[in-house]
């Protein structure tokens, strides 16, 4: 258990040691393999790595809710379930690259889909909240016009960000929807927030209530600033190595939808 450190967000745990080595020989082996062949990376093939961002989430929404088996049950706690999912995502996209070079990204895209898609279709067979469902909808619906103005804002006020392409717009998005989701559900489900960074910006006393997203408003804001700040500067990176900006930037998006997919799935099965 790591949860009791203040800097952890809470539910933070570590498999047993069997579980962790594996995991971490599978991690090792895979990086080794891709360091190795060193597959080509483009802004394309990174977006393709969307749901496999949301896979990670999805997997670990089962293991709040007590779906998997016992024996798979270690391997999508937090922070483990990302090196699971990491793993597979690499593993992916090498077969891809080694057996069709020329479509790398629509595999590694339908792949990562055809994986998600039995992982929520189990959560939702748990359970299914009807007022977390569509607190979930308001939520995605409210991200998308939210984060599209917010992208356009800042590719007119900065255009050379534009260059991050979609990595830099799923960016944007992944933290909106996360800001959003939050924002929803510690207002009107009654979720709270584990990481410590967060629950600080949630828990500030004084501020105007707004419709939907109640006192999450400074969260939300503070996550589009951020989000955005970061795809600005990582526009140079990309510009002149893209390769190397590419992949650091989808891990920026990784970060932001990951625990937004979490939250909407969590919502609308265990609210």
């Amino acid at each position: 258990m790591a949860g009791g450190l203040p800097f952890l967000p809470a539910g933070t745990t570590l498999p047993p040691a069997p579980y962790l080595l594996v995991v971490l020989l599978a991690t090792g082996g895979v990086v080794a393999a891709l360091r190795r062949r060193r597959p080509r990376v483009t802004g394309r093939r990174v977006l393709a790595l969307a749901p496999w961002m949301a896979l990670g989430s999805a997997a670990h929404v089962l293991y709040v809710v007590d779906a998997l088996p016992p024996f798979l049950s270690p391997f999508a706690g937090s922070p483990t379930v990302y090196l699971t999912v990491g793993s597979l995502a690499g593993a992916a996209w090498l077969a891809a690259d080694t057996a069709r070079p020329d479509q790398v990204a629509e595999i590694l895209a339908a792949s990562g889909a055809l994986l998600l898609a039995p992982i929520v279709a189990v959560a939702v067979s748990t359970s299914l909240s009807p007022a977390g469902v569509r607190w979930s909808a308001i939520a995605l619906a409210l991200t998308v016009p939210v984060a599209g103005a917010v992208w356009v804002g800042l590719t007119r006020l900065r255009p050379e960000t534009a260059i991050t392409g979609g990595v830099g717009a799923l960016a944007v998005f992944g933290h909106a929807l996360d800001g959003v989701s939050t924002a929803v559900g510690t207002t009107n489900l009654g979720f709270g927030e584990r990481t410590p960074l967060s629950r600080i910006l949630l828990e500030v006393g004084g501020l105007p209530s707004l419709p939907v997203v109640g006192e999450g408003w400074l969260f939300l804001l503070v996550k589009l600033a951020v989000s955005s700040a970061v795809v600005w500067l990582f526009a140079a990176y990309v510009r002149e190595t893209p390769a190397e900006g590419y992949l650091l930037l989808g891990f920026v998006a990784a970060m932001g939808l990951g625990p937004a997919a979490h939250n909407l799935l969590l919502f609308a099965v265990a609210a």
